[in-house]
């Protein structure tokens, strides 16, 4: 798929980061966009923003949506159809994710499943939903993002990180394990699976406001307290912060991933469509990304020791996902 024009793309998540990013580019190449979010004021400014930027005749739709939900997502696949009058759609881009769920042991249940139920059954979900459209479609491509934490499933050796990777590896294997699947059964239809490292997005806003913790300014001292024991475990200087100091930081902890990330939410979003158009199945999303990859297939046996994160990156350097 070389050109874009005409086309209609359905994006979860549209309404920050690479989602909306992806919305933008596309409907200024000529595509049609429909996106869906769960947090609406995102969403539907996201909506605004396009439709301002959108050529003449283009047509961008918004949904209010929680992909982990199948029924929310099957009224959306029906809304989808009634607002753009097709039958097909020719791309769909399952972005949505947030992260949550760090610890099996010591994370409760409830965010460990929000998590997991949000990065991979919303993937299969709207993926299962939107297949007969893209089935019906000269032409289609089913994008899935993963993450460096679909291949590597850790953040480093002082934090647990597995609702997240539990989910995105099940989005890599699902996603490769369609290579094969359309090629056989359904040759016009291409899939790519996505890694990206550390992208400039409110991933970590949002997931606070999705999964319903506290935001920095409703936290008590004991709160706090436990913020502070948490943050020196990473080894952050935290003896001579005040619990204002502390919650400082983690007021600002969203915005410093976003504002200091190596790649931008729009070059990402043009990589993943430059993809596309290669129709490359597997896209890593930043120079970090393929450094991890690299240093995880060089040494696959010692990925989770101490030692790995000062080989792979340096002592001065950090992966976000």
């Amino acid at each position: 798929m070389k050109d874009f024009s005409g086309k209609l793309a359905v994006i979860t998540g549209g309404g920050t980061g690479m989602g909306r990013e992806l919305a933008r580019q596309l409907i200024a190449e000529g595509c049609d966009v429909a996106i869906c979010d769960v947090i609406e004021d995102n969403m539907l400014e996201t909506r605004r923003i396009c439709e301002a930027e959108a050529p003449q005749g283009r047509v961008i739709s918004a949904f209010h949506c929680d992909v982990a939900d199948e029924d929310n997502v099957l009224a959306w696949r029906d809304f989808v159809k009634q607002t753009h009058q097709r039958g097909y759609v020719n791309l769909l881009f399952n972005n949505a994710g947030i992260g949550g769920g760090g610890s099996f042991i010591n994370d409760t249940r409830e965010n460990w499943d929000r998590t997991f139920n949000i990065c991979w059954y919303g993937v299969y979900y709207t993926s299962r939903a939107f297949l007969p459209l893209l089935l019906a479609a000269d032409e289609a491509h089913l994008i899935n993002t993963s993450s460096v934490n679909g291949f590597w499933a850790s953040l480093g050796p002082k934090s647990s990180h597995t609702a997240y990777s539990a989910a995105k590896f099940a989005v890599k294997g699902f996603s490769e394990a369609l290579i094969n699947d359309f090629r056989n059964h359904a040759p016009h239809v291409k899939v790519s699976v996505v890694m990206p490292g550390h992208i400039g997005t409110d991933i970590g806003i949002n997931s606070q406001y999705i999964l319903g913790r506290k935001r920095a300014a409703d936290m008590t001292d004991e709160d706090l307290g436990i913020a502070r024991e948490q943050m020196g475990m990473f080894g952050l200087p935290v003896d001579k912060m005040s619990l204002e100091d502390i919650r400082q930081a983690i007021a600002m902890q969203g915005v410093a991933f976003r504002e200091n990330a190596p790649t931008t939410a729009a070059e990402a979003a043009k990589m993943m469509i430059d993809g596309v158009r290669e129709e490359r199945w597997r896209i890593l999303l930043g120079d970090d990304a393929k450094r991890l990859d690299q240093a995880v297939r060089k040494d696959p046996e010692n990925a989770y020791e101490e030692s790995f994160m000062a080989e792979a990156w340096g002592r001065d350097s950090a992966l976000g996902d």
